[in-house]
């Protein structure tokens, strides 16, 4: 069996200029990196395409395939002769040289260059780090030379981001070995994709916009407890020349040379987990139907695709996807992952509870999902058949998807899915209104999202939010919370119940307009697993990536 990189490196791509003209992209809007990827100048069209969200079960250490999900039923989508673009997020090195090992897709529903793409692509990531240490550094001179603005050094929170899993990180202390080298203070380092800049990035629908953005960054108060500001540094101008190449998004294509847009890429634990709105826009203005995704579930990415992204960029989704598969769910109902190659039928039903958990989520914004069962070589007949009559059972829309091995083939049926439901009018609606309190907002999506009890608010953040809400109030939340439950606790798998959510701390993301709850012990900066996927990672003689996957 070939592995992932070994079918990508086998693709005949299309120049990517051919694959741009397939959505009416000409030449001049594009900056090419060689033939097989480039950035798209053009402004967005008017969105004219059904906009369909891919999202998927509670992640387990098995897999649920969210993203070949979505590049299988774009593929399958192109098949029936369908204007069709993708559009997904950029992997981070950290999840890279972590756990995941990639993040482009799987087997035969890949976007290419999958080495490319999951590893330096078109630089994003790099300026994203740049243009957040260079407001870090500014800030830390202006504090040593004189403090003009009379900062507060204990008030500092603006930390140092890379792409890396680097737990040995996350608290340091800088300025250390006298006074030449700064102020000594408290400090740390978030993982790249937990920059707000990266998050304003992905929401942001222009350079000037981008601008604004910035000049909004909140990076710490003065001694008389006014907020600091990127524009109070005169930076934001100096960061969005950093950024002026990454505002573009990236245009590339699957292994059956569909379009697909891969911009911007903020975790759903810790972020708002999409991609940007200028690629989906850009998307949506040149296509018929656009599948893109959010991260992990539905209680992370897809809520915060529809409370935080369709709210700030005025979309409406026309279809919801929720991604299943047998091994999933076989450990949502108890199986070790060591015992998932023995068939355990009741496990299956058992672990339906969560799947149950994530149908009604979808359905408290009005959208009927389409259960995607992603099919695995190993499943027996009797597990899906599981899946299969529950949905049937429960009324929920469901269909078989063998992407893995059959690439848009194997959508056929899912496709058909998502057409049924594209045609029918959206009764799509937003979780919470803008004028409930920050504290509300969170109760809500614990409560209603979660299946919490309640939530139990630390008076550190009870203090935080009440200042946060004389300022900030109207603005919707992040709850940053693990991805591996539907609770906060991340050792509770399936459907948990009689749970309260503790949320530690709360900040305000000012340029990318949302307050961050922190829920339970959620890091952002991740650390590295006992075996990370860098030792498998490599590279032959010839320049041929191995590893990846």
């Amino acid at each position: 069996m070939l592995s992932d990189i070994e079918i990508a490196s086998a693709a005949k791509p299309l120049h990517i200029k051919d694959v741009a003209a397939k959505l009416g992209i000409s030449e001049d809007e594009l900056i090419c990196y060689g033939t097989d990827k480039a950035k798209v100048k053009a402004a967005p069209k008017t969105p004219k395409a059904k906009l369909i969200l891919v999202t998927a079960v509670t992640p387990t250490p098995a897999g649920e395939g969210k993203t070949t999900v979505t590049v299988g039923l774009g593929d399958a989508l192109a098949r029936k002769n369908i204007s069709v673009c993708i559009a997904l997020r950029e992997p981070s090195l950290g999840p890279c040289f972590g756990v995941k090992g990639g993040a482009a897709g799987g087997g035969y529903a890949q976007v290419v260059p999958m080495e490319d793409i999951n590893l330096h692509f078109t630089g994003d990531f790099h300026a994203v780090t740049t243009a957040h240490n260079l407001l870090a550094a500014v800030l830390d001179n202006s504090i040593y030379q004189g403090n003009p603005l009379n900062i507060d050094p204990d008030t500092v929170t603006w930390k140092r981001v890379m792409d890396m899993n680097e737990r040995e990180l996350r608290q340091i202390i800088i300025g250390i070995g006298g006074k030449t080298n700064g102020v000594i203070r408290e400090s740390g380092f978030d993982i790249t994709t937990a920059s707000e800049i990266m998050a304003l990035l992905c929401l942001a629908d222009d350079r000037e916009d981008l601008k604004k953005r910035l000049e909004r960054i909140i990076v710490a108060k003065t001694k008389t407890g006014e907020y600091v500001t990127a524009k109070d540094l005169n930076v934001a101008d100096a960061m969005a020349v950093i950024l002026k190449d990454a505002v573009h998004p990236n245009l590339v294509q699957t292994l059956e040379n569909t379009p697909a847009f891969v911009h911007g890429g903020p975790f759903a634990n810790i972020a708002h987990g999409c991609n940007s709105v200028r690629a989906t826009k850009t998307a949506m203005g040149l296509a018929d139907y656009v599948v893109t995704e959010a991260g992990f579930a539905s209680d992370l990415g897809a809520q915060k695709f529809f409370d935080i992204k369709c709210r700030a960029a005025g979309l409406t989704p026309s279809a919801v996807v929720i991604v299943c598969t047998v091994r999933a769910l076989k450990m949502h109902g108890g199986v070790k992952l060591a015992d998932l190659g023995a068939e355990n039928v009741e496990a299956v039903k058992t672990g339906l509870a969560n799947l149950d958990k994530h149908i009604e989520n979808m359905r408290l914004y009005g959208l009927e999902p389409i259960v995607a069962v992603n099919k695995f070589v190993k499943d027996t007949e009797a597990e899906v058949k599981a899946v299969l009559d529950y949905c049937a059972e429960t009324g929920a829309v469901c269909a078989l998807a063998d992407v893995w091995a059959k690439g848009g083939e194997g959508g056929a049926e899912l496709a058909e899915k998502v057409i049924d439901a594209c045609e029918k009018k959206s009764d799509f609606r937003l979780l919470y209104d803008d004028n409930m309190t920050l504290a509300e907002k969170i109760e809500t999506v614990a409560k209603k999202i979660y299946g919490a009890q309640g939530v139990d608010f630390d008076p550190k953040a009870k203090k935080q939010l009440a200042e946060l809400q004389e300022h900030f109030g109207k603005m919707p939340v992040c709850v940053a919370k693990t991805q591996n439950s539907l609770s906060d606790n991340p050792k509770l798998p399936g459907r948990p119940t009689g749970f309260r959510v503790r949320v530690r701390e709360a900040k305000v993301s000012a340029g990318a307009g949302f307050v961050v709850a922190l829920a339970g012990n959620i890091m952002t900066m991740p650390g590295l697993p006992k075996v990370p996927a860098a030792e498998k990672i490599g590279i032959n003689d010839d320049g041929t990536v191995f590893g990846l996957f």
